[in-house]
């Protein structure tokens, strides 16, 4: 590998083969989750890359996928990418009749809860830091704060249905989750061009840029949506529809980053809409059929290489233990800060609507990190901050996948008072 040069075509090629060779090991072996089962796998194919450069000093395998590793174009590969998909497939799942009992929870807690979040666990990551001996700007803790809030639905939603948890808690964690998703994106663009440029952050021009690009956002979606929406509702081919739908992501999302619009908070308006609106009225059992499959396939196929990412990914920290320090007392930090940024709002919303005694542990324990803050963290600029972020990232995701991923249908059962 060190003497080719590696293609953005080889590099798609090699990730694909290694997820799919990874995801039949933990299949055929293992039987854990496919989130699960890519994040250990990975992070113990990693472990052995590290293991064998100690046993063999002369290796040059870590060296050959760092180097694969620096070739990929992150910021441009997820965030002009891979997150348009995600956030698509994600929203088409999501039930808007249900979601619109819960829209108040959802609304604050994708907005307020979002920038508390983020707010404590800048504040506490760069306490931490500074008890260590690091010197990190508050920018770039923010800047973690942000990548690290949104969370991931995907895992718990299938738990929640199992153990009769109430539709209008299950619609609004998986669209608290889906816009989480959106806004964290657009706070994390904010901070991230404060940090880059060095100017202190502005919040009146931060609130500005905020309103500007989510509420753009909104309207994109809504266009690109009703406009798929009709013209899925005048024919009946499912292989135009899911072209049609593969359109509204690619094209959507190339015209907000022109419009300076949130992309992502476009492309989770817009499969709100196809999901709900096109699935119950535009489209056959046919069309259905394959176009829920089809975003299903590519929604798998991106967070598997994703986990497969963050994975790998550990190769190129430096060995410094200090980093495994923060990582590791970066989880409190969040499960903290996620409490804070739920409980709170939710008791303050209780006159209007009560979820239930379920809500905050499932919004607390389910809320788990997955591939928005991968592509989130792997697409930040080099640089020293870049190593911190990465490792509290892959210690902080590792733990949420495995730990809380593994244990969330036991909290719900015992907090449901159902037995396994």
């Amino acid at each position: 590998m060190s003497g080719l040069a590696i293609t953005p075509f080889d590099a798609a090629a090699i990730l694909i083969v290694l997820a799919a060779a990874l995801g039949y090991l933990n299949r055929r072996f293992l039987g854990l989750p496919p989130s699960i089962g890519l994040t250990v796998v990975g992070a113990v194919a990693s472990l052995m890359v590290v293991g064998l450069d100690r046993l063999l000093p002369a290796s040059a395998v870590s060296h050959d996928i760092v180097r694969f590793i620096a070739g990929i174009d992150f910021h441009t590969t997820l965030m002009a990418g891979m997150l348009s998909f995600l956030l698509f497939a994600g929203a088409l799942h999501v039930d808007w009749t249900e979601m619109r009992r819960g829209r108040w929870p959802i609304l604050i807690l994708s907005t307020v809860g979002v920038i508390l979040s983020t707010v404590l666990i800048g504040l506490g990551f760069q306490l931490i830091a500074s008890l260590l001996g690091i010197a990190i700007p508050i920018a770039w803790c923010l800047v973690f704060g942000a990548l690290i809030s949104p969370t991931d639905p995907v895992a718990v939603m299938g738990i929640m249905k199992e153990a009769s948890v109430p539709p209008t808690l299950q619609a609004t964690v998986a669209g608290e989750s889906l816009f989480n998703d959106g806004v964290g994106v657009v706070v994390f663009a904010i901070i991230l061009a404060a940090a880059l440029s060095g100017q202190p952050l502005s919040v009146p021009a931060a609130a500005e840029l905020f309103a500007v690009e989510a509420g753009g956002g909104i309207l994109l979606g809504l266009a690109t949506g009703w406009l798929a929406y009709k013209a899925m509702r005048s024919i009946d081919d499912y292989k135009v529809e899911v072209m049609i739908s593969l359109a509204v992501v690619m094209g959507g999302y190339a015209l907000a980053s022109r419009l300076h619009v949130s992309g992502p908070v476009a492309m989770a308006v817009a499969g709100l809409i196809i999901g709900n609106q096109g699935v119950a009225h535009a489209m056959s059992d046919t069309t259905r059929d394959y176009l829920l499959k089809f975003w299903a396939l590519i929604d798998d196929i991106l967070n598997a290489v994703l986990f497969l990412l963050i994975g790998l990914e550990v190769v190129t920290i430096p060995a410094d233990v200090r980093l495994i320090v923060l990582g590791l007392a970066a989880i409190p930090l969040v499960l903290i800060a996620r409490a804070i940024s739920v409980v709170g709002p939710l008791l303050l919303m209780r006159p209007l609507l009560s979820l239930g005694k379920l809500a905050p542990i499932t919004l607390i324990w389910g809320g788990l990190r997955g591939g928005i803050s991968v592509a989130l963290a792997l697409g930040l600029p080099d640089g020293k901050a870049r190593a911190f972020a990465l490792a509290a990232t892959y210690i902080v995701v590792l733990f949420s996948v495995i730990v809380q991923g593994g244990t969330i249908e036991r909290v719900i059962r015992w907090r449901s008072g159902t037995s396994a």
